[in-house]
């Protein structure tokens, strides 16, 4: 269905996405953020229309702008790889949380914001005077979301420890559940999901406070974990054990599933058989009608057991002759769940990928031609004009515009704060 259909038509004329505006227009976000898991969702809520105001440190700003690969920003410092996929359509600020003018500077703002979010680190905000109790006293509206390794809500051994996606992840069971035997884990394997899941999962936090606040009236403190999201995101680990699938570390995992990848021409390609139904619709289309009546091949557990010596060799000769999208194509008209692995090059060339608009490019601004790619917004809405994108900010490009524009400050009061070092 086109999307003008989905909309319909007003007042005899159809209107653009833009005519509706954006689902968060008016909500403002004051983000003291840094890496990956907080931007992932503030990034999320500037595609929402939210104005979100990123606070960051003077000097080189947040830690993710250090990561790499790095590119030159417009300033003429580093904005690495990390940064540049969070942080389009945000405003910096460079205010100065350790010195007491910077963080008065900071509490001024809070009655002119809808939600404060922080991934400080393990009570910090508290440590610095600008936590939840504190702003609540300033604006009893106030959304405070704040994110870290094992929350500040509850009692937690792991309080203490540094925590970055790898952390929670290996914590999860998720490493050791995919390991292969005798091989050490592979970290990280979906680039971070420790991250973004905890920013994914703080937004909902934050969207369900905003409706909240609208019944209520009131604001509230908002506690996301990475270790609780991805014990969430990898519940299979502990249910899986509980129904009684206990693997031996160093024996493959045996689940009754035939979800595995098979070689083609020029790659390989995934498959997930996990009915009968299924595996008779393979059977027929790599041509061995045999295995249904073969008492070996009789549930999903003899599909894993025979494999190796009956399934994939049948597999892979069917599919010898042909590409791993041409093999997934195949077995997907004939209603299997299957897919190419893909690489960067064919994500780039992708058909969906283009027209689902899900690769944005940001122009370089150290004269490379090449441009920086970044994923789009997967959620598409009928109301909800697609970008335009933003440019990423410089660190405390936007200082003295957002504190002229909030706390009607003056030139003389903003280079008193400049001298003091509360901002930059």
């Amino acid at each position: 269905m086109r999307r003008g259909e989905i909309m319909g038509e007003m007042s005899g004329e159809e209107r653009s996405d833009a005519d509706f505006g954006r689902p968060l227009d008016g909500v403002r976000v004051l983000a003291i953020e840094q890496l990956q898991a907080l931007p992932v969702a503030t990034q999320m809520m500037v595609r929402m229309g939210a104005e979100v105001v990123k606070l960051e440190p003077p000097g080189n700003g947040e830690s993710g702008r250090q990561s790499l690969p790095a590119i030159t920003d417009k300033s003429g410092r580093k904005a690495g790889a990390t940064f540049l996929r969070y942080n389009l359509g945000k405003r910096s600020i460079a205010v100065n949380l350790k010195s007491e003018q910077g963080r008065q500077v900071m509490l001024d703002l809070v009655p002119h914001f809808d939600v404060v979010c922080e991934n400080l680190g393990p009570h910090r905000a508290d440590k610095l005077g600008i936590g939840y109790p504190v702003l609540d006293a300033i604006n009893p509206r106030i959304i405070v979301a704040s994110l870290s390794g094992f929350g500040n809500v509850g009692e937690s051994p792991y309080t203490e420890w540094p925590a970055f996606a790898a952390v929670a992840e290996a914590m999860s069971g998720i490493y050791e559940y995919s390991r292969r035997p005798h091989q050490l884990p592979v970290m990280n394997p979906l680039g971070g999901v420790g991250d973004t899941g905890t920013g994914l999962f703080a937004l909902i936090g934050i969207l369900a406070a905003l409706r909240h606040r609208d019944v209520m009236g009131r604001g509230q403190y908002i506690d996301v974990s990475m270790f609780d999201t991805m014990i969430s995101i990898c519940d299979l680990v502990p249910n899986f054990w509980s129904l009684g699938i206990v693997r031996d570390p160093d024996k493959e995992l045996r689940v009754p599933l035939l979800t595995t990848s098979f070689q083609a021409s020029d790659g390989w390609f995934m498959m997930s058989v996990i009915r009968r139904h299924q595996f008779e619709r393979l059977a027929e289309l790599v041509g061995h009608l045999e295995w249904l009546d073969d008492e070996r091949l009789n549930d999903q557990w003899g599909w894993v057991d025979h494999l190796e010596d009956v399934i994939r060799p049948a597999v892979e000769a069917w599919a010898g002759d042909k590409t791993k999208r041409e093999a997934a194509q195949l077995l997907a008209e004939a209603k299997i769940a299957a897919a190419p692995g893909n690489s960067a090059v064919d994500l780039i060339d992708d058909p969906h990928v283009v027209s689902h608009r899900m690769l944005v490019e940001i122009e370089r601004t150290d004269g490379v031609e090449q441009p920086v790619l970044i994923a789009g917004n997967p959620v598409k809405m009928s109301r909800l004009a697609e970008g335009p994108e933003g440019d990423f900010p410089t660190v405390g490009e936007h200082t003295d515009e957002v504190l002229r524009e909030y706390l009607d400050l003056d030139d003389p009061t903003l280079e008193r704060l400049r001298f003091e070092g509360a901002i930059a």
